[in-house]
């Protein structure tokens, strides 16, 4: 059948922060038969896959106490709904095949049916940007496209929804598509090509579930308690909890944290309030010329590169009549977080896109009236711009004071750090997103779970190791305690390196490693020799899918293979020297471009006390020497950069990954310092 999105569907597409209510969501993709509602959750629904060898839970909605028959291929389980009206049922495991049709009738002669349902193996694609990438920006798309057609690769893409508390179902809008020339080019080419390349050696139907958002740190893809069992978040949980309840109230408090939180900045002096029309001053102010666009445009050397936070001010004058009214003030784009206060009152906080407050009546006075605008922007095209006339109070009686000109900025320093996030903020709060878009998933039958994500955490990449753990933990208590878990490392991103150097990304790259590492269901997808230094989405996505495929052989499989090239087992010393061994090696490691391999340190126990090492491959093992002392030497590193350059491989074409190990001490060494 013909599937068009509603108007729903394309908000949420459009919408910077996406709060979407319970009672909003549809089904679509479904027959009904002698009734409006349809029986079935909108996951079920025409072209739908279901995981093979698996007692799949199916569920819906039908008038309370209701009994319900459902079938498929051959196969029929009863269900009761609850009080609640809802029910669900366990179909008996199918082997992989179809299509089939999943009938669902209940007693009082409703029914409904759902067509061209697939059995195979279903996979969760989920991260950030580079987990969106479409298949149409990528090498050599134009061929990829017309060569997509596969009846047995099957698509859903969830819609960008955040929210406050879980949510029972998918958008609208969302449909489960064929693989054909004209549905690929949108969907994510991570998950597409890892699926086509997986199907050449698990010849069975595909189903690929993308939920991913652009920008999304991990915070908001776990549950509120999987975050509370972390640890740290109790507080900005409970003001989540807040906001679902009275959003006015939960705005109040969050001002007042947001305001804290400044205050407490090495270098804020009292009185410091740029929002706070009481304590205005000229110092450090300067002239913001919007329209040249984001502030890396500006053509200020210092903000050419800049990523962190600016002040924007303005001051407007109003009469008595105008300030009598309610207003909306709308501020154009703003990239990416800001937070808004107009006459020393919070009016709210958005992430990309345009912005529009809503301004009661009291809010405003007569006279001047100050409007300030902290952004915080962490990757490029920040600021506030966009054409002068989206600046402006639009007041209630129709009007409209303009504030295209006049405004002002000033330069929050690094040293200040990052702001508290806002916990309903749609990707960088928390648990929004898993209950907007895993939440509505219930326990439907996956083979495995795709994370692609962490560029937006490298800022805070120590915490991402136990933050990556609870995420798995999480999946594996809502679809299996034995999930396979993919995890793509983070490419190179950024100018190479030129002397040993403390990276966030590296931090990170070692936190994803060792997660794969700790865990006999997960396993890592090297990325450190196929990103580009340009662009932190690379267009290279099918050596990505070739790579997720072989970890997948591994590890959802049990095919006896490396699943991800050579990794690193131990570091000892030698004399003067280092040992490094490695495991999971394909015949012998090798040194692209030169008779040895480059990127190596040796460090000692403090930040900063890294050396570049010469290195000599000696058959599986890397012999490693520095000009330091051997005494000294405490740790190895390995491509720790954001962007570095890596020429380490072996028999398979795979590279070895990033990584840092510390010493092991021998016998002596630990008799000495027990």
């Amino acid at each position: 059948m013909t599937v068009r999105p509603t108007p729903l569907s394309q908000r949420l597409r459009r919408a910077g922060l996406a709060l979407v209510a319970l009672c909003c969501l549809g089904v679509v993709g479904a027959r009904a038969d002698g009734a409006d509602a349809a029986l079935l959750n909108p996951l079920f629904q025409d072209h739908a896959v279901l995981q093979r060898d698996h007692a799949n839970p199916v569920w819906g909605h039908a008038r309370p106490g209701e009994t319900l028959a459902i079938a498929i291929a051959g196969h029929s389980v009863q269900a009761r709904a609850g009080a609640d009206g809802r029910w669900e049922a366990t179909l008996p495991p199918l082997s992989a095949g179809g299509p089939y049709t999943l009938k669902v009738a209940a007693a009082d002669g409703m029914s409904q049916s759902v067509g061209d349902v697939m059995v195979g193996d279903v996979w969760l694609c989920s991260g950030q940007s580079n987990m969106v990438l479409p298949v149409k920006h990528t090498l050599n798309a134009w061929a990829e496209i017309q060569d997509a057609a596969n009846d047995r690769i099957r698509m859903l893409t969830v819609d960008n929804a955040a929210s406050p508390v879980p949510l029972d179902a998918i958008p609208a809008g969302d449909h489960w598509l064929k693989a054909t020339p004209a549905n690929v080019p949108d969907f994510s080419a991570a998950c597409y090509y890892y699926a086509r390349e997986l199907q050449r050696t698990a010849s069975v139907p595909m189903g690929l579930i993308v939920s991913a958002w652009n920008g999304s740190r991990i915070e908001p893809w776990l549950s509120a308690q999987a975050l509370r069992r972390i640890g740290g978040y109790d507080e900005a949980l409970d003001l989540l909890a807040l906001y679902a309840r009275d959003r006015a109230q939960a705005g109040e408090r969050w001002d007042r944290q947001w305001q804290a939180w400044w205050r407490a900045r090495p270098g804020v002096v009292a009185g410091d309030e740029p929002w706070n029309p009481a304590r205005t001053s000229r110092d450090g102010w300067l002239p913001a010329p919007l329209g040249k666009g984001p502030w890396q445009q500006w053509g200020v050397p210092s903000l050419a590169d800049f990523t962190g936070m600016l002040w924007y001010r303005i001051t407007v004058r109003l009469s008595a009549r105008q300030a009598a009214q309610a207003a909306t003030l709308s501020l154009g784009t703003v990239n990416e977080t800001d937070q808004t206060w107009v006459n020393g009152r919070w009016v709210g906080t958005g992430y990309g896109g345009e912005r529009s407050y809503a301004l009661p009546a009291g809010v405003l006075h007569e006279g001047d009236n100050l409007v300030a605008v902290n952004v915080l922007g962490t990757y490029r095209g920040d600021g506030l711009y966009g054409p002068a006339d989206q600046r402006a109070l639009r007041l209630a009686d129709g009007s409209s004071v303009p504030l295209g000109e006049g405004w002002q900025y000033r330069v929050v320093p690094k040293s200040y750090g990052s702001p508290p996030s806002l916990p309903w903020q749609s990707t960088s709060g928390l648990s929004t997103l898993h209950n907007g878009m895993i939440a509505p998933l219930g326990a439907y039958g996956l083979r495995g779970a795709v994370w692609y994500q962490g560029e937006s955490n490298t800022g805070d990449a120590g915490h991402y190791r136990v933050l990556l753990e609870g995420l798995r933990d999480d999946l594996r208590a809502r679809f299996g305690a034995t999930l396979p878990m993919l995890i793509v490392q983070i490419a190179n991103y950024g100018a190479p390196p030129v002397h040993p150097m403390e990276s966030g990304s590296a931090a990170l790259r070692e936190a994803q490693r060792e997660v794969a590492a700790e865990d006999a269901h997960s396993a890592l997808a090297v990325t450190i020799d196929i990103g580009e230094r340009g662009d932190i989405h690379p267009a290279n996505k099918q050596e990505l899918g070739r790579r997720l495929a072989r970890a997948a052989r591994r590890v959802a499989y049990g095919e006896s293979l490396p699943p991800s090239g050579p990794v690193p087992v131990s570091a000892r010393r030698d004399g003067d020297a280092v040992v490094l061994d490695f495991g999971e090696v394909t015949g012998e490691l090798v040194a692209y471009g030169a008779n040895h391999p480059i990127g190596f340190e040796l460090c000692g126990a403090q930040p900063d006390s890294c050396h570049y090492a010469s290195a000599d491959i000696r058959g599986r093992q890397v012999v490693l020497r520095a000009p330091m002392a051997p005494s000294a030497i405490a740790r190895v590193r390995y491509g720790w950069a954001d962007s570095p350059v890596c020429t380490l491989y072996d028999g398979s074409g795979l590279p070895v990954g990033p990584f840092e190990l510390s010493l092991i001490s021998t016998p002596a060494e630990q008799e000495r310092h027990p």
